[in-house]
């Protein structure tokens, strides 16, 4: 039962990552423009935290930000989370909490967004509902959604996020093509 609601949450994420572009949503603060990916002048070490000119993240370096981030926070990460096939892994990436294990969920989910908002991060949306919030990130052509879904019966924290190349937007469709049901 629980495999099959996280299944389904996660199956809502990954559908959220492919629909955030740069249209429609609530943009937190309206300043959503291309090459404007830097938050302060204060730099965030790493690669990939400047604007236009800069260095891509690769998917295993958002993995790592998001792993340091998460742990750092209290999360330790559920091993039957979303995998992401082989051939989409630069493109892709899925971290999920075991936020049944976690203290304080909320908290925890709280700290591990404002870890990466301080990592060169830039929050764009975020969206709450019924106790669930889900927050749109960006960084260095990455789309980044985390959402926390801890208030429910159910405890789930996935952070699921996309590259926006157009290279990994032609992989990510190739492999939608494939998965598509008849």
């Amino acid at each position: 039962m629980r495999k099959a609601m996280m299944a389904a949450a996660a199956a809502g994420v990954v559908l959220l990552v492919a629909g955030c572009g740069s249209e429609g949503g609530s943009d937190k603060g309206g300043s959503s423009s291309a090459g404007s990916t830097t938050s302060g002048g204060s730099g965030s070490g790493g690669s990939g935290s400047g604007g236009s000119g800069g260095e891509r993240l690769t998917g295993a370096a958002v993995t790592k930000e998001l792993d340091d981030a998460a742990k750092a926070a209290g999360f330790e990460q559920d091993a039957s989370g979303e995998e992401i096939p082989a051939e989409l892994k630069d493109c892709m990436v899925s971290w999920t909490a075991d936020a049944e294990k976690a203290a304080d969920p909320k908290k925890s989910y709280t700290d591990t967004v404002a870890a990466l908002v301080k990592g060169g991060w830039q929050e764009e949306r975020s969206h709450e509902q019924a106790g669930s919030v889900i927050k749109s990130l960006k960084k260095s052509g990455w789309q980044l959604n985390a959402s926390d879904h801890s208030t429910g019966p159910v405890k789930l924290v996935m952070f699921v996020g996309a590259d926006s190349s157009p290279e990994c937007a032609a992989l990510i469709a190739k492999d939608n093509a494939k998965n598509a049901k008849p």
